[in-house]
């Protein structure tokens, strides 16, 4: 069965160099000029794509919760309802970051939170939806997203694998374009947390789609040995400063950390090969440095027959490395052959001194 997930002009199969989404979440504090700037880096480090958050915190959250002191040093407002809409942008906004998205040339799109969030990214055509993992349970939502026709990742942070098995249930019959993200939502969690093999869980258990890893960790390696497990899906949070405030900026990859994630994914690809185990070109002249060839261990008569003592295993200038000079591997067929010419000390034996025409070993 072949896996793909098909996102903006991208199809993402196991053949593919991992697709890399930086998520911008709210790392923008607010400001449409930081966002932009994100956005412009983002494709500077070769970021596939850009992810938002959005949120309707009305209808997100109690009133009680709404209006609930936020005292941390990260907050932008004293209530955590009032906190979270510093952070927000508007649809008008929405559609700006599009169009400024599509005129750098990659993609944009959110995490919808909510049922309204979900509507309004609709209303303006996102090319996809992500699912947060608080949301992993929350098949209604699940459920009303599928039903857009959008390419949706789901993360899977906290979750149990019955979590993830009753969101593919969910969504698989009404929009069969699902990835599928690994996540452990600590912030960072520890490496002993992140249970990469789960991985390999779900690519066992959900055959027909694309797996993908959301790497919350603070470092660039993670999403490598993601991808050797079968990942093909990565996303980084990522900011343009980590000492600047919010909750996610200390853990996020500045941009010099996401090139260098999308630069290790490519050359992860490239350096996989094709199994096929073969010298290459480059080797030779540092093999020629280090491989031995058959010379004689002592002056030799012409007419001598060769006996194993004759020989000694040394590397020659590389002028004399030619078809003549034989690897160590030869010494058992040149046992018992004729030298037509004498051969002096630590010099080539190889098939003119035994008057032999050049043979394939």
């Amino acid at each position: 069965m072949t896996r793909k997930f098909v996102i903006g002009d991208k199809v993402v199969t196991q053949d593919s160099v991992g697709y890399v989404i930086a998520e911008i979440g709210h790392n923008h504090q607010g400001n449409m000029d930081t966002c932009k700037a994100m956005f412009r880096s983002a494709v500077e480090a070769g970021a596939d794509a850009v992810k938002l958050q959005k949120r309707d915190n009305r209808a997100l959250f109690t009133a009680e919760m709404y209006d609930s002191p936020y005292n941390s040093e990260n907050a932008y407002a004293p209530t955590y309802g009032t906190h979270r809409e510093a952070l927000e942008f508007n649809k008008e906004q929405y559609q700006e970051l599009k169009a400024y998205a599509e005129e750098l040339g990659i993609l944009f799109f959110s995490t919808a939170f909510d049922l309204p969030s979900a509507d309004l990214l609709a209303s303006i055509d996102v090319p996809a939806f992500k699912i947060a993992s608080g949301d992993i349970s929350n098949t209604p939502l699940l459920r009303h997203v599928a039903r857009f026709g959008k390419p949706m990742i789901v993360s899977t942070g906290g979750a149990t694998f019955e979590d993830a098995k009753r969101a593919y249930e969910a969504i698989m019959p009404i929009n069969p374009n699902l990835c599928i993200m690994q996540c452990t939502s600590g912030y960072p969690p520890p490496y002993e947390q992140l249970n990469l093999r789960v991985i390999e869980t779900f690519m066992e258990a959900f055959p027909d789609i694309v797996i993908g890893f959301s790497s919350h960790d603070s470092g660039i390696a993670m999403p490598l040995v993601g991808y050797m497990l079968g990942a093909r899906v990565f996303e980084k949070h990522f900011t343009l400063n980590r000492a600047w405030k919010g909750t996610d900026q200390a853990f996020s990859l500045e941009p010099a950390g996401l090139k260098r994630v999308v630069r290790d994914l490519q050359r992860t690809v490239e350096a996989l090969g094709d199994g096929q185990k073969t010298p290459y070109v480059s080797e030779t002249k540092p093999l020629n440095k280090m491989v031995k060839r058959l010379v004689a261990a002592r002056d030799l008569p012409a007419g001598h027959v060769l006996a194993e003592a004759d020989f000694d295993y040394r590397i020659p200038v590389e002028a004399k490395i030619t078809p003549n000079a034989l690897p160590p591997y030869w010494v058992d067929y040149f046992v018992g052959k004729t030298l037509v010419a004498p051969v002096p000390a630590q010099e080539i034996i190889g098939w003119a001194e035994i008057g032999e025409t050049p043979k394939q070993g």
